[in-house]
């Protein structure tokens, strides 16, 4: 790998506001000499460790400014036997830990590890179990957590602050993987064990130029910290405005005519939606557990200041991954007391082979639960096709809009016509008599209202 290994201090001056950094203090702890396994010569190298990097331990904790945000940040040092986990380790990230619950900041993690130190064997291990917990209850505090994953991020470290984080960034050429490179089969992919492959797997969000980094960090913390909305009266905070419609299209005459304006090529796509609604945006990548789907766009922008949630369908049929990454999405936004934005256009889930082996079934349901449980609210606008559950797992009871050009339906005409045992030319027919243009969803109770295209003086559009 090439990525340039910093020193743990030089890795958090990369990123942070000049003379920002305030050094947390380090816990006490007494150990037996040459530690709790008395591990002969265990003294000696940590010694050495320290001459080498003028580090007393693998991690350096502190507050910083990143782009002006305040953050808690804990950065490896790679120098010190490896950036290895042991007790004292464990001691300095629990107390940055509780430091960022206690001060209410963000936590961003600069990581390079090769996992637990063998000279403290099981005791070191156990450290996993520590950080997984300050790690829970950060997330139950409602705080965001942030991965850089440097050069390299293998074993404990990658399977708690790293794969745990709720944002993942990784530098490029990175190694990234649960098993280090002495220990993986000899025949292993090395591309699986990169910072690129676990992009394309879908465990990490994006991967990020080190020139690029400050910004992006600072981009993130100005997402995921931004001060909140305070919530009406009845304790729920508000709804964001759907966007405007970006077609200046009359509502249909018929169903097949809203079946035809929907399905049109030029038709406005939700990359377009989410340009014209966010100021800033930032894209999250992946369901966790090995997909990817292009065809689901998710993350976090900035509206008028206010941080929103979005996940977006681009017109494909939604793979597994994608109704996955939304559902993620969703529940990330929920603990963080974030507003969702959904948009809805799709012909329906996807419906291969390779969709029911990677359980469709299951990932659908996973979004309308997840949908079903937010405490935040979530505001819908379907912008083209919606087709059948598919598209429904991803809107919003009670708070979903309608463009002129979109349509929702219980399954596509041509296959309606086609279960009801009529011709193909029948389907026209039976896209009237299942009510799908957006004016129908109106009257149906489905939708609360058909947005209008209102173009600014800028070109852009805003809500009406």
């Amino acid at each position: 790998m090439t990525t340039t290994r910093l020193s743990a201090r030089a890795a958090i001056a990369s990123v942070a506001d000049p003379g920002s950094f305030a050094e947390l203090p380090a816990p006490r702890r007494e150990s037996p000499p040459d530690g709790p396994l008395t591990w002969d010569g265990y003294d000696d190298s940590r010694a050495r460790a320290a001459a080498r990097t003028g580090e007393q331990e693998s991690v350096v904790t502190g507050t910083a400014r990143i782009g002006g945000s305040e953050a808690a940040v804990i950065s490896f040092e790679f120098g010190f036997l490896g950036g290895s986990l042991g007790e004292r380790t464990g001691d300095r990230l629990e107390a940055a830990y509780t430091h960022a619950r206690e001060h209410r900041l963000p936590l961003v993690s600069l990581i390079a590890t090769g996992g637990s130190r063998m000279q403290e064997g099981m005791l070191a291990l156990t450290q996993l179990q520590r950080v997984a917990r300050q790690c829970v209850l950060t997330r139950a505090a409602g705080l965001p957590q942030i991965a850089v994953l440097r050069d390299p991020t293998t074993g404990g470290g990658w399977a708690t602050l790293g794969a745990g984080a709720d944002v993942i960034l990784a530098l490029p050429e990175a190694q990234v993987g649960f098993a280090g490179s002495r220990v993986r089969p000899a025949d292993a992919d090395p591309a699986a064990y990169s910072a690129e492959g676990q992009y394309a797997a879908g465990h990490v969000d994006a991967v990020v130029a080190p020139a690029d980094l400050p910004g992006t960090l600072a981009d993130w913390l100005r997402l995921l910290a931004a001060p909140r909305h305070a919530p009406r009266p009845e304790g729920v905070a508000e709804p964001v405005p759907p966007p405007a419609a970006l077609a200046a299209v009359a509502p249909p005459e018929t169903g097949w005519d809203a079946v035809l304006q929907a399905r049109h090529p030029g038709r406005p796509r939700a990359e377009a939606y989410l340009d014209s609604y966010f100021g800033l945006r930032l894209p999250l990548s992946g369901d966790r557990a090995g997909g990817t789907d292009p065809g689901m766009l998710c993350g976090f922008g900035l509206r008028e200041g206010r941080p929103v949630a979005y996940a977006a369908q681009c017109g494909t049929a939604t793979r597994p991954a994608g109704y996955r990454t939304a559902a993620r999405v969703i529940r990330l936004a929920d603990r963080l007391g974030i507003p969702v934005l959904t948009l809805v256009d799709t012909p329906g889930a996807a419906n291969d082979a390779a969709a029911e082996h990677a359980g469709a079934g299951a990932a659908i349901a996973d979004t309308f639960a997840a949908l079903a449980a937010a405490a935040v609210p979530v505001t819908t606008l379907l912008i083209g096709e919606g087709g059948s559950g598919g598209a429904l797992a991803l809107a919003a009871p009670g708070n979903t809009w309608v463009t002129p050009d979109s349509y929702f339906s219980v399954i596509a005409p041509e296959l309606a016509a086609a279960i009801l045992k009529r011709p193909p030319a029948a389907a026209p027919a039976t896209a009237d008599q299942l009510r799908i243009r957006p004016q129908d969803l109106v009257a149906l109770g489905v939708a609360r209202g058909i947005v209008p295209f209102t173009p600014d003086r800028t070109g852009r559009t805003a809500p009406g």
